[in-house]
């Protein structure tokens, strides 16, 4: 959550293509660190000694933030204004004077993007976010419903992978159509972010009722439906970010970037507290 914020901030002093890299390097994330999770297990580590191996990769991103990212010239912590001092004859003094008079009536780009935002400058940026978050936040809120409620109760008795095997699969897969959506954003872009909603929540409505009455045929199927449900988050997630970067002022770009981030977790948190319940309905029956 904190890397996510900070990341996303940082992203508007850079070309707008960083965006790219971003939703592509996050969604590489997602499926390397399923596919060696899995790997690990099938060579015979334990879930505990697995975990503990992974925990190396925040170190790593910890190192990377001060050892490898170059910030630009315009990042706030290394721009500075560099003033030279020299003596002025009674004329040019009168001339600074006066000019000094007219530049108080007339502010500067620069002058105007710079200082921190006031409360009504947040505001104004926050309602003017609420397109953009509310899509996002529903989107995260059915996705994870599947993946902590119903996902391991999805599972096929006597084929040829485990129960095990089986969830770990649906994980990968979910992983594989994250990465495939968020790498998308220098293909096209998707500005109605209601429809991702609108999809991953029938997804999840359609994935409660197969759990509930087991009528799906094969777990090919359910590979299938696992995949599509990665798609339509991240590519949610994606073109969320795009847009908000493209529709937002350069002085509002970076609040904007950090408050929307907000969304997801919501959706997130929201869809564990919803799950627990349904999840332990389920396996009451």
């Amino acid at each position: 959550g904190l890397g996510e914020l900070s990341f996303l901030s940082l992203s508007v002093f850079f070309s707008r293509k960083v965006l790219q890299g971003w939703g592509s390097g996050t969604g590489a994330a997602g499926l390397v660190g399923a596919l060696f999770y899995s790997g690990l297990i099938q060579v015979g580590l334990s879930p505990q000694v697995t975990l503990l191996i992974m925990l190396l990769f925040p170190v790593a991103m910890l190192l990377s933030y001060f050892g490898l990212l170059v910030y630009p010239p315009s990042f706030p912590q290394w721009r500075q204004v560099e003033t030279e001092y020299a003596p002025v004859d009674s004329e040019d003094r009168q001339w600074l004077m006066d000019e000094s008079e007219d530049e108080q009536e007339v502010s500067t780009p620069e002058q105007r993007t710079m200082g921190p935002l006031t409360w009504k400058e947040k505001c104004y940026v926050i309602k003017g976010l609420w397109k953009f978050v509310w899509p996002l936040a529903v989107v995260y809120f059915a996705e994870y419903f599947i993946n902590q409620g119903l996902m391991e109760l999805l599972f096929f008795h006597n084929i040829f992978l485990s129960h095990a095997d089986q969830y770990r699969w649906y994980q990968t897969l979910y992983q594989l159509g994250v990465l495939v959506s968020r790498s998308s954003l220098c293909c096209f872009q998707i500005r109605k972010l209601w429809g991702f909603s609108l999809l991953q929540c029938v997804n999840a409505v359609f994935l409660l009722f197969a759990v509930r009455f087991q009528f799906l045929p094969s777990v090919w199927l359910v590979f299938c439906i696992i995949f599509f449900e990665g798609l339509l988050g991240g590519a949610a997630y994606v073109n969320t970010f795009h847009f908000i970067s493209e529709e937002n002022e350069d002085r509002y770009r970076e609040f904007a970037m950090a408050t929307a981030s907000v969304g997801d977790s919501l959706g997130i948190a929201l869809a564990g507290i919803a799950a627990f319940p349904v999840h332990n309905y389920f396996c009451s029956l």
